[in-house]
């Protein structure tokens, strides 16, 4: 079950959410009940969400290892209204982010996989890894 936490004169959201596919949905919906808040224009959303998607999918399926027990943690801060920064957070070892196969080449072209920590660092203004790679932070400029 999901628990969300809002703080609304602060601009602090935090949501917490077993690791199942399921909780997908519930990020998108998480998501979209922000945008009236936020007024968002139609590139920054779909960026915001394809990134938050990404970054949330990744702690369940290679985090978390999909165990419905360990936890994703999402928080949102609003920054005057000129920036918002999600920090996704799992339970699992971590990764080296630094030493990641580079999705663009030509070795790496038609694989299924690897794909969404280069999209993220192109669609977010920031991408930012903690040191032991289990939580990422993601800027965008409202």
């Amino acid at each position: 079950m999901a628990n969300i936490t809002q703080i609304l004169d602060k601009g602090l959201y935090s949501l917490q959410l077993p690791s199942t596919s399921a909780s997908i949905a519930l990020v998108e919906n998480f998501i979209d009940n922000l945008v009236p808040t936020l007024n968002l224009n139609d590139d920054v959303y779909a960026n915001m969400m394809t990134c938050v998607n990404e970054a949330v999918s990744n702690a369940i399926v290679h985090g978390n290892k999909e165990n419905p027990t360990k936890i994703v943690y999402i928080n949102v801060e609003n920054i005057d209204n000129r920036r918002i920064i999600f920090s996704i957070a799992d339970e699992g070892e971590g990764f080296d982010f630094n030493n990641l196969p580079d999705p663009t080449s030509p070795e790496n072209l038609e694989k299924l996989s690897g794909r969404g920590i280069f999209i993220m660092k192109k669609l977010a203004d920031q991408c930012i890894f903690n040191t032991k790679g289990n939580e990422v932070e993601l800027h965008f400029k409202l």
